[in-house]
């Protein structure tokens, strides 16, 4: 090369490096470069496409003659991965191609036809930067062979020389454009989360994405999870009063591709029509661009932030990021305005419910001493709100400490007690009372709440039965033994008619119900005071059903009552481990209270089987009215009589003792009934080992 044409290109160089390095904003080094290319070198049009470090386009410039071309995502795409391009990115080597028509790495466009421009002659040179590729120039004449080798050597050597600014001004304009995304966001975070109201957080985040993308109107969707479909919550800007309210049904329209995506997008008007729904166009908004981000809490999409006609005509390049990133924030602080709605709807019940309990509460710390207590504690102990503050709980009553723990140790194990003491009145008297205690945590304080029942109605009617108990131990249990001893004396005296055995018989039976009744009596108070079953033995069950059936047989003859044994032809069952007299009573018991709600005429049954888990399962089945199932287990409640039809008879102990014989024996007794359609009496007992 000679010295001139040497000098000649170190000046164009220092030019062109002067060109490109006088300003840091990507766009205007892409145009400067792009006009000086023309310029030196030649050609009719061009292009740049700048790539970011993963080769993917980032932004371009696109020159025809003199003025600048707009440009589409879809054509930058295009433009690296197919074509003369394409292939310079992907061997990262220049290329000359004198005649388009002729070379295969040319992209064919409508107008490379003959009756359009036709053939051509192009130059494509990669722009490396520190072994990094950072983009693609392009030159185009509209003459082919209108480039040499001399025209791609300059071009080169211009691409060489302006590289190193194309990257710097790529990193400077990412840098701007990640600086104002995160000024925005941090803005955004301050001015979202100020709130946890529920309104003003919406209003807030509405406001600062409408500042930070400039755009016309906004709008936040929730997703109502009863049925998925997207509701409008709030709305600000232009014509935005008709959009709260409104439903997207679910999966469908922009909205529903993001939330099914995860993802935002920016959508132009051009693009519109293809899947903007009828739901998403609000009534006096023309759409002209749309850009959608999920609102997203907890790693789930749970609505959508949609910003509608940007202010410029067209959305910024950093507004989807910007707005993914604000419905970020807005779904965090969204879900915590929405758990402090639910906390604070939860502390309104609370307290609602703490005042109007039916029973008297109090609130203690772990000290004991009184922080909080409802009306009806004022209103049972007497004393005042202000003076049950002042007191601690044992001073209200005999606290059990076996039962609370030591230091309510039994309690800070999160377990909860129950016993009965005597709360102290501000009179100098005394209630009976149930104790109720747990932990609980009150206004993010960690506390005891202690009911206190009122049983004094209770307690005297204890004392009531108990008093009748003792009254038919004491008086009953004594002329019982006489008739019994003469009943058998005169067993053994001729009888001079013969209606004198079966007098004898209706005796015998009459006292045998008497005396299962003291026993069953005695055997209630034995085994309430916790007294073990001692007298047990292997027994056989179907001799246990046949002697009850023999027991009940002349009242059910005189009901003309059916009772069949279902297991009466059946094999034979493993022996159980019973006091055999209890287990009798327990039978007879239930066979008797099956005959007395059973219409005359009627069925019952009994039977027995093994279970798989070691017991024998009996059974007692009528064809009576049945047992509503708010009743099924209060029948087990001692001196509890069913009302039904007739009057009910009888001291109501029978079922009672029945629970206490079979839990004694470490079985199980229950009821399955229902109204109208007869009961079945269950009981299991032990196989014998």
């Amino acid at each position: 090369m000679s010295e001139d044409r040497t000098r000649s290109l170190l000046e164009l160089l220092i030019h062109v490096s002067r060109e490109v390095a006088a300003a840091l904003d990507l766009r205007s080094v892409l145009q400067r470069l792009m006009f000086a290319s023309i310029q030196h070198v030649g050609g009719e049009r061009g292009s740049i496409v700048v790539l970011d470090d993963a080769g993917k386009p980032v932004d371009a410039t696109i020159v025809y003659g003199k003025s600048l071309h707009e440009h589409t995502t879809q054509q930058l795409r295009d433009t690296v991965e197919r074509g003369l391009a394409g292939w310079v990115v992907q061997r990262r080597k220049p290329a000359l191609v004198p005649d388009t028509s002729k070379d295969d790495r040319w992209l064919r466009r409508a107008d490379d036809s003959a009756e359009k421009s036709g053939a051509k002659s192009a130059i494509c040179v990669p722009l490396m930067a520190r072994d990094r590729l950072v983009g693609v120039l392009t030159l185009v004449h509209s003459v082919p062979n209108a480039f040499n080798e001399e025209h791609l050597a300059l071009m080169q050597a211009i691409a060489d020389q302006a590289s190193v600014a194309v990257l710097n001004a790529r990193l400077y304009t990412e840098s701007q454009r990640t600086a104002r995304v995160m000024t925005a966001l941090a803005e955004g975070a301050a001015a979202i989360n100020t709130s946890l109201e529920m309104p003003d957080v919406w209003r807030r985040i509405l406001n600062h994405t409408m500042q930070a993308l400039q755009v016309e109107t906004v709008a936040l969707a929730l997703i109502d999870h009863s049925n998925r479909d997207l509701v409008f919550q709030a709305a600000a800007g232009h014509n935005s009063g008709n959009i709260p309210g409104r439903r997207i049904p679910s999966g469908q329209g922009l909205a529903g591709m993001v939330i099914a995506n995860g993802q935002g997008l920016v959508s132009p008007a051009s693009s519109l029509d293809q899947h903007h729904n009828e739901a998403e166009k609000f009534g006096g908004i023309q759409t002209r661009a749309i850009a959608i981000a999920p609102i997203q809490s907890q790693g789930r999409v749970i609505g959508v932030l949609e910003a509608i006609n940007p202010i410029s005509g067209a959305f910024d390049p950093d507004a989807l990021l910007v707005m993914s990133g604000l419905g970020s924030l807005a779904g965090t602080t969204i879900q915590n305005a929405q758990f402090m709605e639910r906390l604070q709807k939860a502390h309104t019940r609370y307290r609602e419910l703490f005042e109007d309990s039916v029973d008297p509460i109090l609130i203690t710390d772990w000290e004991g001493r009184v922080l909080e207590t409802n009306r009806h504690a004022v209103t049972l102990s007497g004393y005042t709100p202000e003076s049950l503050r002042t007191m601690s709980i044992d001073q209200l009553h005999e606290v059990k400490w076996n039962t609370t723990g030591l230091n309510f140790e039994t309690l800070k194990r999160n377990d909860e007690c129950n016993y009965e003491s005597a709360l102290h009145c501000q009179s100098g008297g005394t209630i009976p009372i149930e104790v109720y205690a747990r932990r609980v945590e009150v206004e993010e304080s960690d506390s005891i709440q202690w009911i206190l029942r009122d049983i004094k109605e209770r307690k005297e009617l204890d004392a009531l039965r108990d008093d009748m108990t003792s009254m038919i131990y004491h008086d009953l249990r004594s002329p019982l033994g006489n008739i019994t001893s003469s009943l058998e004396m005169m067993k053994n005296i001729p009888p001079e008619d013969e209606s004198f055995h079966s007098m004898l018989a209706i005796a015998e039976h009459s006292t045998a119900r008497i005396q299962r009744l003291v026993d069953s009596l005695l055997d209630i108070n034995r085994l309430e005071s916790g007294k073990p079953i001692v007298e047990q033995k292997a027994t056989n069950p179907l001799t246990l059903i046949e002697e009850s059936l023999r027991d009940i047989e002349p009242t059910a003859n005189a009901r003309n009552q059916q009772v069949k044994n279902k297991n009466e032809a059946g094999a034979p069952l493993p022996r159980i481990w019973v006091d055999r007299n209890m287990i009798r009573r327990v039978l007879v018991n239930l066979l008797e209270n099956a005959l007395k709600f059973t219409p005359a005429k009627g069925h019952v049954e009994i039977g027995a089987q093994p279970t798989d888990d070691g017991f024998i399962k009996f059974f007692v089945r009528d064809d009576g009215p049945g047992i509503s199932p708010e009743n099924a287990e209060r029948i087990f409640d001692k001196f509890t009589r069913i009302h039904g039809k007739d009057k009910p008879s009888g001291l109501g102990i029978g079922l009672a003792f029945c629970r206490l014989a079979v839990r004694g024996h470490g079985g199980e007794i229950w009821v399955e009934s229902d109204t109208g359609k007869g009961s079945t009496f269950f009981l299991t007992l032990p196989i014998a080992n």
